[in-house]
């Protein structure tokens, strides 16, 4: 049962993905099999390891970031998504369909109306109108203005661009330009929104209002958005599952809060070793599940709570505990002092208690 519900939420699977660029790439593939690294690769047959045995399960309706440095293999990971790069080997399937295997017919269909592509550099047209932008999908397949004209405004107001429709991409900002391409992506009405960098060329305080864009679009529309980033803040800001690369191969997967608690790897922890963990880390997190309150409790605390807000709300009181809520229902209790070991970043820190029984 749990196995048919986990396969039903699942909208893109990529399976045993390998990507060699260079001329030759079949054998150089078999050394990799091998366990030949990048590097050595490149080396001894100057051919370079793009992606090295993905395995990604891509939930439906939620947000996977990917995310690594440069060179790590996300961008081109997600043009596997679409096939603007075939691979060397592997499977890609979405709704069930290896799309590795769809003829030219298919793959246009899948990339007109399943998925959208938001790119970093906004990718708008200089000579159409914002209007005409955003409905782009809709003029490829034939339609008139007028016909997609209410859907593609609808969008642009939805993204706060009232009223803009007429201007021409050169008269928008930076900040602006970002949000036609978003318009565009829900105009196509596409299930699947990739977004490759997507906020990467913003000012910091336009991409942090793109951002809050992006999640509340999503809590709204419930989207399976891909979202390619090198930020670790915006990674755990936005994704609901993080996919880690390095050097072409996955790290570490999972739920973000669990994978900054427990890093499974050195470079992972050098990842998250600067980051304000009171910021980025949820009550949900840290607290002790389904425990009977004892005590007398300082008050009730929301699930999704940072610890940021509840170190605030106890003024820094370490003997304080608090009941835990989810919908109107307990389902947990947090203690400061468990909180506060949290916020150290050791391998203790995912284990309060064994934390306790070592001091």
């Amino acid at each position: 049962m749990d196995t048919d519900m986990n396969e039903t939420n699942i909208k893109i699977s990529i399976r045993n993905l390998y990507k060699i660029f260079g001329d030759d790439p079949l054998p150089a593939l078999q050394q990799v099999k091998d366990g030949m690294g990048k590097t050595e690769l490149l080396e001894s047959y100057n051919h370079v390891l793009g992606l090295n045995d993905i395995n990604v399960d891509i939930p439906s309706g939620k947000t996977t970031v990917i995310m690594g440095l440069s060179g790590s293999g996300k961008s081109t990971l997600i043009r596997h998504l679409n096939r603007l790069i075939e691979p060397t080997s592997g499977e890609v399937w979405v709704d069930g369909d290896n799309i590795l295997e769809y003829n030219e017919k298919q793959l246009r269909d899948l990339r007109k109306h399943k998925m959208s592509m938001v790119f970093q550099k906004f990718a708008l047209l200089p000579h159409r109108t914002v209007l005409q932008n955003a409905g782009l999908s809709a003029s490829i397949e034939g339609q008139s203005e007028r016909k997609y004209a209410d859907e593609a405004r609808k969008w642009l107001d939805r993204v706060g661009l009232y009223g803009q429709g007429d201007q021409y991409p050169h008269q928008l900002s930076g900040g602006m330009q970002q949000r036609v391409g978003i318009a565009r992506a829900l105009t196509s009405n596409s299930d699947i929104m990739l977004m490759d960098e997507a906020f990467s060329a913003l000012d910091p305080l336009i991409r942090t209002d793109m951002q809050n864009l992006l999640i509340e679009l999503q809590n709204e529309l419930q989207k399976t958005v891909v979202f390619i980033t090198h930020d670790l803040d915006e990674a755990l800001k936005l994704a609901d599952h993080l996919v880690i690369l390095k050097d072409g191969f996955v790290v570490q997967q999972g739920e973000p809060q669990h994978i900054l608690l427990n890093p499974a790897d050195p470079y992972i922890e050098d990842f998250v070793s600067d980051i304000n963990r009171a910021r980025v880390l949820r009550v949900r997190s840290v607290m002790e599940r389904n425990a009977e309150a004892r005590g007398e409790m300082a008050g009730e605390i929301d699930h999704d709570s940072t610890l940021e807000s509840v170190i605030a709300l106890s003024e820094g009181d370490t003997g304080l505990s608090y009941r835990v809520m989810k919908d109107g229902a307990p389902v947990g209790v947090l203690n400061m002092r468990r909180l506060v070991r949290a916020l150290v970043p050791s391998e203790q820190s995912a284990d309060p208690d064994s934390a306790r029984r070592s001091g």
